[in-house]
């Protein structure tokens, strides 16, 4: 006899735990045991203010961006409805099946402002290796590193030559890749000279 699936919507109440409904070999699983992002509170603190509404977890952030990562989720807004529909990645950002995920504008306020500041992106992969460190994964005595050329969209007329007169404080050239590139270099104390800063992508060869 052929079935009929019945519309089973419009219940009030239900009883379900996210906990049961993600695979015990879930990717997510692997990583919750083994990441331990307790100090990254006291990391922040004093990238928060002491008054004011309370902000959107840090942690919950972390987490969300972890799931991106994993995932190639390359775009904020797509990550925050992902989030929103995916059982497991409620389950990993300690999410029940009511709260809200956060504006993907959030996210871009955090990531370029407060999260590049404190330099917490470098603070979790440094638990992440001592992590490792501990468990016997690495030692820490060496590591390899793999690079490849990536030709830069970047136009050479838009450049200028080392020691040029350029204001670079230009609006249209007075952008974050520039103020970090401009920044790096003031620290550098033997920072070699290129054949040309391009005024675009000023990171670029």
């Amino acid at each position: 006899m052929m079935g009929q699936q019945k519309n089973g919507q419009d219940r009030l109440f239900y009883a379900f735990n996210l906990e049961d409904h993600v695979p015990a070999g879930h990717l997510l699983r692997g990583i919750d045991a083994c990441i331990d992002l307790s100090g990254l509170r006291q990391h922040l603190a004093e990238h928060y203010s002491h008054t004011g509404r309370p902000s959107v977890d840090p942690e919950l952030m972390i987490r969300m961006l972890i799931v991106g990562y994993s995932y190639g989720i390359r775009s904020e807004r797509r990550l925050c409805e992902e989030v929103h529909l995916n059982l497991a990645y409620r389950w990993f950002c300690r999410l029940g099946l009511e709260d809200s995920v956060p504006d993907h504008s959030t996210f871009s306020k955090n990531r370029h402002g407060r999260f590049r500041e404190s330099g917490v992106f470098r603070w979790v992969f440094d638990e992440v290796v001592r992590r490792c460190m501990v468990s016997g994964l690495v030692k820490g005595e060496g590591f390899a590193v793999d690079a490849s050329l990536i030709a830069a969209n970047a136009s050479h007329q838009h450049s200028v030559q080392p020691g040029e007169p350029c204001d670079f404080d230009r609006a249209e050239i007075d952008t974050r890749p520039m103020r970090e590139y401009l920044t790096a270099l003031d620290k550098e104390t033997n920072a070699t000279a290129t054949r040309k800063i391009s005024l675009s992508d000023p990171h670029s060869r």
